[in-house]
């Protein structure tokens, strides 16, 4: 297998985190996309006609996108113990993993408004939107921290992927204060060896 990512995506981080949750991380080789919001990846878009990472390419060329999609997919080839089988424990852990992706999504639309977009353009009550929702999540991500324990499954890895990229990327804008629960559970879980060994970095910077 073929994955599209970006060492700093938060998406692409919580693949592979189920890949070495599941065992299966060696089997899959990983291709580093210059994709963008504003500049696509022709390898890339032949694959997966939005041009975003992560994008999974298998053996026979079937192509999977996106995260959830990704994730969904190794944890059924490997048997299944990601996406838990009881009812409401499911439906909890993928409420989970939505909450966790539409804060992420908010990071990225903050980030890009200020790194992408020019100056003259730059929207503040697009981003203090932005901002509000990255709050709400994370407020609701306390309220139920608590009750986390070990327990690691889709939306604890979804979790756990989206608040490395808060520190990763919004270090000028912490957000442990007043938090205790979530700081405690992500201590610990940012332990395990699938977070150490997927931590974000920085792409190189192009040779000149």
């Amino acid at each position: 297998m073929k994955l599209f990512y970006s060492p700093a995506s938060p998406y692409a981080r919580k693949v592979m985190a189920c890949a070495h949750e599941l065992g299966v991380a060696d089997r899959i080789e990983l291709v580093t996309s210059a994709a963008s919001p504003v500049k696509r990846d022709q390898n890339l878009s032949t694959a997966n006609p939005l041009g975003k990472i992560p994008t999974l390419v298998l053996e026979d060329g079937f192509a999977l996108y996106d995260s959830r999609v990704i994730c969904e997919y190794l944890d059924a080839e490997a048997g299944g113990r990601l996406f838990p089988a009881d009812r409401r424990a499911r439906w909890r852990a993928l409420r989970e993993q939505a909450t966790a992706d539409g804060l992420l999504d908010a990071a990225l639309l903050a980030r890009y408004e200020t790194t992408l977009r020019p100056a003259e353009l730059q929207w503040t009550s697009w981003r203090d939107g932005q901002a509000q929702k990255i709050a709400a999540s994370l407020d609701m991500i306390e309220a139920e921290a608590a009750g986390y324990g070990d327990r690691v499954d889709i939306g604890t890895l979804a979790t756990g992927s989206a608040l490395g990229y808060l520190d990763f990327r919004f270090a000028h804008e912490p957000w442990r204060p007043g938090r205790a629960n979530t700081t405690q559970w992500f201590a610990r879980f940012n332990a395990r060896k699938s977070m150490q060994a997927t931590a974000p970095v920085d792409r190189p910077a192009p040779k000149p």
